[in-house]
């Protein structure tokens, strides 16, 4: 059975860092995209960043480009997000999610095993 779980979250004010964690269990994770989604509260969940073990394409949201980073840990079930310069807006919930297969998953209906979430808490 597939799982996925996150660790990492946290407080922080304004222009900080956090890394978050996702480890994954029950599969070697070839050929899977893992994904970093988001939802703050009154807000619709959105994704933050994605990476395709097939072919290494890498994906982020507008608002976070230059300031995020994702990568894949050397077993391939492991993915980080690296967030700096963190703002109040980056405050929300946040998902690991898997997908199995060669294309990329545009949506979040397309991601099969999600985490249970971790907070991140940028203090305004």
């Amino acid at each position: 059975q597939v799982q996925v779980v996150e660790s990492g979250g946290g407080s922080v004010q304004p222009g900080e860092s956090l890394t978050l964690s996702c480890t994954g269990s029950g599969s070697s994770f070839n050929y899977w995209t893992l994904a970093w989604f988001r939802q703050a509260p009154g807000k619709e969940r959105e994704g933050v960043s994605c990476h395709s073990d097939y072919d290494g394409s890498i994906k982020y949201l507008e608002a976070v480009k230059g300031r995020f980073t994702i990568s894949r840990g050397r077993a391939k079930g492991t993915v980080y997000l690296q967030m700096n310069s963190l703002k109040p807006e980056d405050t929300a919930v946040y998902y690991c999610a898997a997908a199995f297969g060669r294309t990329m998953p545009r949506y979040a209906s397309e991601y099969d095993y999600w985490g249970q979430g971790t907070q991140v808490t940028v203090n305004s």
